[in-house]
């Protein structure tokens, strides 16, 4: 199981730091041009640049502080936030129609919460 964490973990961070980064630095309007991302049009760069850097700090959280042992809660505390905001990310796309985005959202909203419940629970760091 704690293998299994560390692998749906790694995964996301990976996600979350290929988003991020792109948020961060590719012109706003070549985002926009992308599939699913005509939801970046109706949004300010200084909207895009933040969750791109919320992005990159929550592939930090996910898995850093279990790597180095400190503050090690951060890792199932970053993957509730990331349900949230992929709770955001469906509502919006789902108000665009953008049903493959939705279920990509799905996908990782899962992800998190195996993450969240795993490490609260039964493979948590403290025990």
């Amino acid at each position: 199981m704690n293998l299994a964490l560390w692998i749906v973990a790694g995964l996301l961070a990976v996600v979350m730091l290929v988003g991020g980064t792109l948020k961060l630095f590719v012109p706003k309007e070549k985002l926009a041009s992308a599939p699913a991302g005509g939801w970046i049009g109706d949004a300010s760069v200084e909207f895009v640049k933040t969750l791109g850097a919320v992005e990159v700090l929550a592939a930090v959280g996910i898995v850093l502080p279990a790597a180095v042992g400190i503050a090690p809660v951060l890792v199932p505390v970053t993957a509730v936030c990331w349900v949230l905001l992929m709770i955001g990310a469906m509502i919006t796309h789902l108000r665009r129609h953008e049903s493959k985005a939705v279920v990509a959202n799905l996908v990782y909203l899962a992800m998190a919460a195996f993450v969240a419940w795993g490490r609260f629970g039964p493979e948590s760091f403290t025990g």
